[in-house]
């Protein structure tokens, strides 16, 4: 694999987390190459998110003012409503008719703000992939967003064999019960949807789980990934006392449930954001459990950080022709890789003929 994965752009993909986007500050985010400046409406407070750079002389958008709903050029003052276009510019009444700003279509959803950087007749809201836990009643969930200077493909590998967590993350979120398990893996190519799952009867508790949960001795534990190419990576974990079963209807009463959250946001050519969550259904008020969750996981998150930093540097400096070697635990990712190519290919054909 080439350590540059070209974007799929006909895609939605998470910019920010609602708590990111209001009207005290604009935010900046680049997507797909794109750089974007995001802010909230006045009256209703929809998320708004527009092209990064003013027309007249490329001035950041998200270091400027808010105006009511309109954007200010923090340079020469040249204004911008919600839709891109330019109402105002300094020393003149007439108007340049193309001194206008693309505007992308926004969702915001389960408390996240997707955007669609791509033809935008093509833009369905209802394809926005779910992750209702992430703001749900019974769920509390603890989030961060660290930017990697590493091609999304390589965040995509990471995330889909956990295997490497015995090695990467030992004494942490790492047994020896993880790398020796085999997994399942199910390829919906249509839908463009991989699943992983790696169940363990009798593992060592990591501590992670043993300090949160309180779970003394061995465990089940149950990895169930979901990953949406090409932007949402679900995980549904599940862990309980050894011995201790599901009721014959599925519910789980001694069981904790934990869903690990991240969405894959290609930033530009070899940068990516990592938006990682930890939801969970047990002890959801208690403030220690919640702080030590956030704490460990983004010391487990930095740990992949640095991993693909270094990996992502050691490809650049990789002769041409060389050969990886994939076995087993790499079958959930090479279907990843084999979609997110033909989602690349699909976007490519219409974006062609729309120049």
């Amino acid at each position: 694999m080439p350590h540059m994965t070209a974007f799929a752009r006909n895609h939605w993909y998470v910019a920010a987390y609602s708590h990111e986007v209001g009207r005290a500050e604009l935010l900046g985010r680049t997507v797909l190459g794109e750089p974007l400046v995001l802010y909230r409406t006045e009256e209703d407070g929809t998320p708004v998110a527009l092209h990064d750079r003013c027309v007249h002389r490329r001035f950041p958008l998200s270091e400027s003012r808010l105006d009511g709903d309109r954007i200010v050029c923090g340079y020469h003052g040249f204004t911008y409503d919600t839709t891109g276009t330019c109402v105002y510019v300094p020393g003149q009444k007439r108007i340049p008719r193309t001194a206008r700003v693309a505007s992308y279509p926004v969702v915001e959803q389960d408390s996240l703000v997707w955007v669609w950087i791509g033809d935008p007749a093509l833009a369905d809201p209802r394809a926005v992939p779910r992750a209702r836990h992430l703001d749900s009643p019974g769920w509390t969930t603890v989030r961060g967003m660290e930017p990697i200077d590493a091609d999304y493909g390589l965040l995509v590998d990471n995330l889909l064999d956990l295997s490497h967590e015995t090695y990467l993350h030992g004494g942490y979120i790492g047994t020896p019960e993880v790398a020796e398990t085999p997994i399942t893996t199910e390829v919906d190519e249509g839908a463009g949807i991989v699943r992983v799952s790696r169940h363990m009867d009798d593992a060592e508790c990591p501590p992670f789980y043993a300090r949160s949960t309180g779970i003394q001795g061995r465990i089940t534990r149950w990895q169930d990934i979901e990953y949406h190419a090409p932007c949402l990576y679900l995980l549904h974990s599940r862990i309980a006392p050894v011995g201790v079963l599901p009721e014959a209807d599925g519910t789980d009463p001694n069981g904790f449930h934990t869903e690990i959250t991240y969405a894959i946001t290609p930033s530009s050519d070899g940068k990516v954001y990592d938006f990682w969550m930890v939801s969970r259904d047990w002890a959801t008020d208690d403030d220690e459990v919640t702080e030590f969750l956030r704490g460990n996981n983004h010391t487990v998150v930095m740990q992949d950080v640095d991993a693909l930093n270094l990996l992502q540097r050691t490809l650049g400096s990789e002769r041409s022709g060389y050969q990886e070697l994939s076995i087993n635990i790499d079958t959930g990712g090479l279907a990843a890789r084999r979609i997110l190519a033909r989602l690349v290919e699909e976007g490519a054909k219409p974006q062609e003929t729309v120049r």
